[in-house]
């Protein structure tokens, strides 16, 4: 489905005109020394302005002077701004001036490129580009553009973020919402103050944010990511195309989408005939809607296809079952509408989908969604499907799309809700391995590791595992933390559950894994799994700290050792806890042989911002219990 681009899109361009070279402005020398310290940018202005007319007219006007301090920098002298049939592109403007102030150019029609915006996953789009490069050689060098884009729609209002990048000072930033009270727009402040309104001549209201000589705070790690200074802007009443709707409610919005999807869940009678011969047999809802989703596996393919309300409209049912393709939207359509002919009602959902992507505004109704899946009641439980999958096992959303708000489209209007969560439980990574060492310090590991849940997916075992022997080898080389060794052989093998997993089978050599020094022996029990990152400490903190993963992670190592070596130094148990995950090592000796067993349990949370260093101790402990050393002596 469309994504409101402009949200992203950085900005723009020009017109051709004569070079002045009279023409002096912006020195770097006034921008003040502290401003310049640590930063390999300074914005010197920027000004943005919304003006909505109505709800099939408004416009976003856009000039910013930045100057580019270091190369670190030169990805904010590439210039976009994005049109399609329903976005206009005004005006486009823009100058480049070096360290004096003395203008270098002024853009020229010919230098500017213009091109179609089609994604890699996208069949055709409307949308396209005009984009130039005013990057210069040598540093530092100052850029000025404008532009202006005019909406035949209103249904996003580009919000405004004060800082994105935290080596970019600030010198004058403002933004500015102009509207008819009419159309007054909501609005949702991070760390903002609230604006100054005034009136137009024209009686339109405006809504006016300054901000001046803002020099950012380093972003902290372990944190939501919404660190930054920000507004968020809907509309209530809005409208594209012919189809006008109200967001001022999740409710309101989901009977929009509804709207859309209108009569478009209805199959020809031959497909109605097959999936009732499909389904007949089977006792449970869930039954019926595996094999549902299944069928969709087979028979489609994912294909995207974004034109105009297209973008938001799904294609009817009959023209996917006729073709064998669509989008998530043209997709999850489908399957409610295969599903409703099983006689099982489930419901289409939007969604923010993204490995990384930040939690929506759950408070504040709006456009936040970027993908569509299909949820199926089934008691207590909800099942959820993703229908643009190839591959997926039933029920089984991951990262992409797991543990987070979903709007579920119902009879009675859209319904925030939750998708679901995977535990530690079921998210893990079991191992065991025999690893038999010779005197010389060199070894030999047969290892076996269970990968199931977001741990299969993390790993990118979901992708790896259907590919050839060269991809799969690959993969073993990338992911096997053994400083060196050979691969004598391997396998895998998946199983596709609602929890999927993959089993890991290797065998192989390892150079040098003892370290010999005269008569001593010096082991690390810990295999394949020593943690190595620790967080640097900081000093005060301004956010919560976040944790995202939720996992376990068992090992069981067997060493055999070589005859005639007794321990010199055998390591007591090791035992971290924390609010953040807990730890436990163990180091057995008997009859010749080491056992190791190592397990992890890490816990996704939300902890106050004063348990940073906390945090930063128990990747520390973990990161020395994981390095610890057996020494052995030789008896001969």
């Amino acid at each position: 489905m469309r994504v409101s681009q402009y949200f992203a899109a950085i900005v723009t361009l020009c017109l051709s005109q004569p070079v002045s070279a009279a023409e002096i402005k912006y020195p770097v020398s006034e921008i003040p020394e502290e401003m310049k310290t640590g930063m390999y940018a300074v914005v010197r202005e920027k000004e943005e302005k919304f003006m909505i007319m109505s709800t099939s007219n408004s416009t976003y006007v856009v000039r910013c002077v930045i100057t580019i301090l270091k190369p670190e920098a030169k990805r904010l002298a590439t210039l976009a701004v994005w049109y399609d049939k329903a976005v206009k592109i005004d005006y486009m403007r823009a100058s480049v001036y070096d360290a004096s102030g003395a203008l270098i150019k002024k853009l020229r029609a010919n230098e500017i490129e213009d091109g179609s915006n089609i994604s890699d996953y996208s069949l055709y789009e409307d949308d396209r580009y005009k984009a130039a490069d005013l990057g210069q050689a040598t540093y530092p060098y100052t850029i000025e553009y404008e532009y202006a884009q005019q909406f035949s729609y209103l249904m996003f209002i580009p919000g405004f973020t004060l800082i994105d990048d935290d080596e970019v000072a600030i010198q004058k930033s403002n933004y500015e919402l102009i509207y008819p009270k009419t159309l007054k727009p909501r609005y949702k402040l991070n760390q903002i103050k609230e604006p100054v309104v005034s009136v137009q001549p024209d009686r339109r209201e405006c809504l006016t944010w300054t901000f001046q000589d803002v020099k950012p705070n380093k972003f902290e790690k372990f944190s939501t990511g919404n660190q930054t200074p920000s507004i968020r802007v809907a509309p209530v009443e809005f409208a594209f195309k012919e189809y006008g709707g109200n967001m001022s409610t999740w409710e309101s919005y989901g009977k929009w989408l509804a709207q859309l999807n209108k009569d478009r869940d209805v199959l020809p009678e031959s497909t109605k005939t097959k999936v009732k011969e499909l389904t007949k047999d089977l006792k449970t809802t869930e039954e019926k809607v595996k094999a549902v989703y299944e069928y969709v596996q087979g028979k489609t393919r994912y294909v995207s296809i974004q034109l105009g309300i297209g973008g938001w409209q799904p294609f009817p049912a009959e023209t996917v079952d006729k073709t064998g393709y669509g989008d998530c939207k043209a997709l999850s359509n489908y399957t409610v509408a295969l599903l409703k002919e099983a006689g099982i009602k489930s419901y289409y959902a939007t969604i923010k989908a993204g490995e990384n992507e930040s939690e929506i505004l759950a408070d504040f109704p709006s456009s936040q969604f970027n993908h569509i899946i299909v949820g199926v009641p089934n008691g207590r439980d909800t099942l959820w499907l993703e229908c643009t999958s190839q591959i997926n096992p039933f029920g089984y959303l991951g990262t992409f799309t797991g543990d987070r708000k979903a709007l579920m489209v119902t009879e009675t209007g859209g319904k925030l809700v939750n998708t679901i969560k995977y535990t530690a439980d079921q998210n893990t990574q079991m191992r065991k391995a025999t690893v038999t060492v010779l005197a010389t310090g060199d070894a030999a590991a047969k290892i076996n590791t269970v990968y199931k849940g977001l741990q299969y997916e993390t790993n990118n075992l979901n992708f790896r595992i259907s590919r050839q022997y060269n991809d799969q080898k690959e993969w073993i080389l990338n992911n096997t933390k053994i400083p060196s060794f050979d691969i004598n052989s391997f396998s895998m093998k998946d199983t596709k559950d609602k929890i999927p997993s993959a089993s890991v089978n290797l065998d192989l050599s390892l150079k040098r894994y003892v370290t010999v020094s005269g008569k001593r022996l010096f082991l690390t029990p810990n295999l394949m799994s020593r943690s190595a990152s620790i967080p640097e400490k900081g000093g005060e903190r301004k956010t919560d700290v976040v944790t995202k993963t939720s996992f376990t992670s068992i090992d069981s190592i067997t060493y055999q050792l070589p005859e005639g070596i007794y321990p010199e130094f055998t390591p007591a148990p090791i035992t971290v806890k924390s609010r953040f995950g807990e730890y436990e090592a163990n180091f057995i000796l008997d009859a010749g042989k080491l056992l190791y067993v190592r397990k992890l349990k890490m816990k996704k949370g939300t902890y106050p911002k004063e348990s940073y260093n906390e945090l930063v101790e128990f990747y520390r402990s973990l990161n020395k219990a994981d390095n610890t050393k057996m020494v052995f002596l030789n008896k001969t």
